[in-house]
């Protein structure tokens, strides 16, 4: 039997879970799977979903008791179609990797899964047809580097989330803070209404999921507070800068789509 017919679907996790996650996991396990089968490069989604979850391509692979190449050969399209069971299974794999870490991952979904703002600080969440780079993402934002971390941190971006950073601070419960992401933290967060950047900074801080790259809109790289580009450094984000205004900076982003 090859690798790639020996996936199996992993053991299911063990009782004594709460119903609230496993009602968040259920629901979570139908949205991936849908969003990979569906998908027009599900290779590409198959990656976005794992590297959400922050698995790297060895450790799922040991956990489905598969070669790196089998999980290098999904992601990367050599093999066009994986087939609804593989999907499942590599689905439940990520869920049972997350759960044995405490299910922080997964839980983080829950309010994205209820759907729904109460407030009106968000302009747009978007998700990509086809990642982007924090590079090329800076230079249609004509960003300015105000840091930038190893390239072990630097990831793809699969989407971007415009917000006004008062009305979010003031009014967006935590879960709410948390549909920030979409459906994927590998995304550009892009404050605006910001004074000096350190609130988006500080809220960032304390929630689970982080973003690949946080955008401060409105102030040029040396007006950005230093404690914002303290927390940056001790998360690992990178962090840019932009004074673009409002409408060229959604032109800008929606271009991507555009071209790809």
């Amino acid at each position: 039997m090859t690798d790639k017919a020996a996936i199996a679907t992993p053991a299911h996790p063990a009782p004594g879970i709460n119903g609230t996650y496993q009602d968040t996991r259920n629901k979570l396990a139908e949205k991936m799977a849908g969003e990979i089968t569906l998908s027009d490069n599900p290779g590409e989604t198959l990656k976005k979903w794992r590297a959400n979850f922050e698995i790297s391509q060895s450790d799922l692979a040991s956990f489905l008791k598969v070669s790196p190449s089998v999980v290098s050969d999904y992601e990367s399209g050599r093999i066009k179609s994986p087939g609804i069971f593989i999907v499942s299974s590599i689905v439940e794999a990520i869920l049972e990797m997350d759960a044995a870490r405490g299910g922080a991952k997964t839980r983080s979904y829950e309010g994205m899964l209820r759907g729904g703002f109460t407030a009106d600080a968000i302009y747009e969440v978007h998700e990509y047809l086809s990642p982007i780079s924090v590079e090329e993402l800076t230079t249609l934002v004509k960003g300015e580097v105000v840091y930038s971390p190893g390239s072990e941190y630097i990831k793809p971006l699969y989407g971007y989330t415009i917000v006004d950073s008062l009305k979010a601070i003031l009014t967006l419960s935590y879960n709410e803070f948390q549909k920030l992401y979409g459906w994927s933290s590998e995304r550009a967060m892009i404050f605006t209404n910001v004074s000096t950047g350190r609130s988006p900074m500080v809220a960032l801080r304390v929630t689970n999921l982080k973003p690949a790259l946080v955008v401060i809109h409105g102030l040029s790289a040396s007006q950005v507070d230093k404690i914002a580009v303290k927390i940056a450094e001790i998360e690992h984000v990178p962090l840019i800068a932009t004074v673009m205004q409002i409408p060229e900076l959604l032109r800008a982003l929606q271009s991507h789509d555009i071209k790809h």
